[in-house]
């Protein structure tokens, strides 16, 4: 029995270690707060309604486990991006390899590729819930940070979940980053 509870911390975070993140630069930390620097994301998304319950993961799985214009199977990336907490979007990062080499195309028509060009943002770092609630608790703690650091936020908050769902509560990462004006 014990070996259950080794294996139910150990794997998850034994996975996300071999899973491919992309660089940043902190340029200033404070606590679970950062500022940090992105360089271009290329994005495969998709639209999400129910908090990602409506098939939106296995969109973009599906597209990375082959089903592109070109057949090709990607690796997976963390962190899974998504916009609003009940809709929004999904969205996978590309690794940098693909996004040089240039993504195929989908070949669902309910899934696209997009691009963040460079950003500084700020971010907030918390584990727990990504219910609705948590991460509204999570905006609100980052904007009041921002106010308190005279940093000026632009756009809507982007939510970055790290970990599998079957990940402990209390061992998974989660982050809310909204953009800053103030850029790179």
């Amino acid at each position: 029995m014990r070996w259950l509870l080794v294996l139910a911390i150990l794997l998850p975070t034994t996975l996300m270690a071999s899973y491919e993140t992309p660089d940043y630069k902190v340029v200033s930390a404070e606590g679970p707060y950062e500022v940090r620097d992105y360089p271009t994301l290329t994005l495969v998304s998709t639209t999400m309604q129910k908090s990602g319950n409506d098939g939106s993961f296995m969109r973009l799985f599906g597209f990375i486990s082959g089903r592109n214009a070109l057949g090709e199977k990607i690796s997976m990336t963390t962190p899974v991006l998504m916009t609003g907490t009940e809709s929004g979007t999904m969205s996978f990062i590309l690794p940098k390899d693909v996004a040089a080499k240039g993504a195929p195309g989908p070949a669902n028509p309910e899934v696209s590729l997009r691009t963040l060009p460079p950003a500084r943002y700020a971010v907030f770092r918390y584990s727990g819930s990504t219910k609705p609630a948590a991460t509204e608790a999570a905006v609100k703690k980052l904007l009041a940070w921002t106010v308190s650091q005279h940093l000026e936020t632009e756009g809507t908050p982007l939510f970055a979940y790290y970990n599998p769902p079957w990940t402990l509560w209390f061992m998974r990462r989660n982050e809310v980053m909204i953009r800053l004006v103030t850029q790179p």
